[in-house]
């Protein structure tokens, strides 16, 4: 295919692309229609969410944006709002209005009214993610607290990737004597205490802090509409773990999808190193977080570690 075809064929898919969200709005505006049973995907960052996500994208039967959309929960309920405390969008701000804008959103950008989502922030509003959809599912990945802090401080290290949303906050930050400036993956409650500390004590906060709110809203949702999975389990044994990720969501797991799990660790997606567990024990950031990782023995514990 040469240069001119392949930008002809490009322009042909914005250009359609644009033209159906279109006649989707329009439709949308005839007879409304509200999501069924969307998929959010939850865990804290850098806990493999992304390779959730990505996978169940592949699936014919849901609507998926392809990208993370923390842009559009963020337009629907700034961070102004919570006074910057908090990426939590508290249950209380669930509404009909609410409700409506985000199926149409969805709808309208993929045509479908079953849709996967995936943000990393999501999971400290699982609350409100529930009052919005009653029927929603939600799979929420763990991952050991080493692997995952690892993770985090190689990410906060790209501020150009994890940081965008946090351009305006108003505080200083200055973590490790100023190496790392801007605030990255998501904030909660407390983070302005930890304006300058240690990037393992940070790292630490949001592992902890994620994961205390996402076990928090577990006791809040059907038993049947929670679905959770070891990022260890995953990678050791994808083709298993999705088929029961597929099935526990009632969606069909057939032999195209099955090949693609297969094959799915030969595609990391967003990594920053090989895939395999334990990378923290022979890593650069070892000796941080081996000091660390005792203040993390209970919510480790609570995890299943």
């Amino acid at each position: 295919m040469n240069e001119l075809t392949e930008k002809i064929i490009k322009n042909l898919s914005f250009y359609t692309k644009k033209a159906l969200i279109r006649y989707r709005n329009f439709l949308y505006l005839i007879k409304p229609v509200e999501l069924i049973k969307p998929i959010f995907v939850v865990g804290c960052s850098r806990a493999g969410t992304t390779l959730i996500y990505k996978t169940l994208s592949q699936s014919a039967h849901l609507g998926s944006l392809n990208k993370e959309t923390h842009d559009f929960w963020a337009e629907l309920h700034p961070l102004t709002e919570r006074f910057w405390n908090s990426h939590a969008i508290e249950p209380t701000f669930a509404s009909s209005i609410d409700k409506s804008k985000v199926s149409k959103y969805f709808y309208t950008q993929t045509g479908q009214i079953r849709i996967v989502d995936k943000n990393n922030q999501n999971g400290l509003s699982i609350p409100y993610l529930y009052q919005l959809f009653p029927d929603a599912h939600f799979i929420f990945i763990k991952r050991n607290a080493g692997d995952n802090i690892d993770s985090l401080i190689h990410g906060w290290g790209k501020s150009n990737e994890f940081a965008t949303w946090s351009k305006d906050l108003t505080e200083t930050i200055a973590i490790e004597q100023g190496k790392y400036q801007q605030w990255c993956f998501f904030l909660a409650e407390g983070w302005r205490h930890l304006n300058k500390a240690s990037i393992e004590q940070v790292c630490a906060f949001q592992y902890r802090t994620m994961n205390e709110a996402i076990l928090a809203a577990k006791t809040l949702i059907p038993q049947h509409q929670w679905h959770e999975v070891a990022y260890e389990t995953l990678i050791n044994q994808p083709v298993l773990e999705f088929e029961k990720l597929f099935q526990a969501c009632n969606l069909p797991f057939d032999e195209a999808m099955k090949n693609h799990c297969a094959a799915v660790l030969e595609t990391p997606y967003n990594t920053f190193s090989e895939i395999r567990v334990d990378k923290w024990k022979d890593g650069s950031n070892q000796e941080k977080i081996s000091a660390i990782l005792p203040q993390l023995a209970d919510i480790s514990l609570q995890l299943g570690y």
